[in-house]
C-alpha cells in the first residue's frame, strides 16, 4: 500500500467533553504505551496542500456553526486508527462540513465520513479492545464541536511514530 502525506481535516469538541476525551487518550496511553493525541473527529482526507487546507478552513468557519454529534456508544476494531473509539450518529452539520471542506480544498479524494473520535491507537488483543470498549461510559448525550483543525500526516497511520510526527497546518473556531 503506498503511503503519502494528506491533510486531515478535524472537527475538535469544546470544553467539558475535550478535557473528558483527553484524559482518556492519556490514561490508555499510559497503560499501554501508545501515542498520545488530541481528541478529534476526522470529516475529511485531502492532498496536503497546507493553502487549500487554510482556505478551506476558513469557509467552514465563515458558513457554519458549532456542531453537535450524538455518541452511539464505544467501539473497537483491529485497525490501528481505530482500536478504540466512539462512534457518533451523522449529523447534517457534519455533512455540511465535510461538503464545504471537500469543495474549498477543491479535493475529489474519495475519504468516506464514518464520524468517531478515536481513544487508543494501538495493536491490541480483540479480548482486550472489547474490555476496554466495555469499561468506558461517555456521559454526555450531545458533544458541541467548536473547532477546526487540518493536520498535515502520513496516510495510512499505522504506527506511533506516524502519529506523533502529527504537524497542525491550520487551525479556526466556528462560530
Amino acid at each position: 500500500m503506498t503511503r503519502q502525506t494528506v491533510i486531515a481535516y478535524w472537527l475538535i469538541p469544546s470544553e467539558p467533553a475535550h478535557s473528558f476525551f483527553q484524559r482518556i487518550i492519556n490514561d490508555l496511553a499510559g497503560r499501554y504505551d501508545a501515542p498520545v493525541f488530541e481528541p478529534h473527529v476526522t470529516v475529511h482526507v485531502g492532498a496536503d496542500r497546507a493553502d487549500a487546507a487554510a482556505k478551506a478552513l476558513g469557509k467552514a468557519a465563515q458558513e457554519c456553526e458549532l456542531v453537535r454529534l450524538t455518541p452511539l456508544g464505544i467501539e473497537q476494531s483491529d485497525e490501528f486508527i481505530k482500536t478504540l473509539f466512539v462512534q457518533f450518529a451523522m449529523s447534517a452539520g457534519l455533512r455540511k462540513i465535510n461538503g464545504i471542506i471537500r469543495q474549498a480544498a477543491n479535493d475529489s479524494s474519495h475519504y468516506e465520513l464514518k464520524p468517531h473520535l478515536s481513544l487508543l491507537y494501538k495493536n491490541l488483543a480483540a479480548a482486550t479492545r472489547s474490555e476496554l470498549a466495555a469499561s468506558i461510559t461517555v456521559p454526555f448525550s450531545e458533544i458541541p464541536f467548536d473547532s477546526l483543525q487540518a493536520i498535515r500526516c502520513v496516510s495510512p497511520t499505522q504506527v506511533r511514530a506516524d502519529v506523533e510526527a502529527w504537524e497542525l497546518a491550520a487551525a479556526r473556531m466556528l462560530r
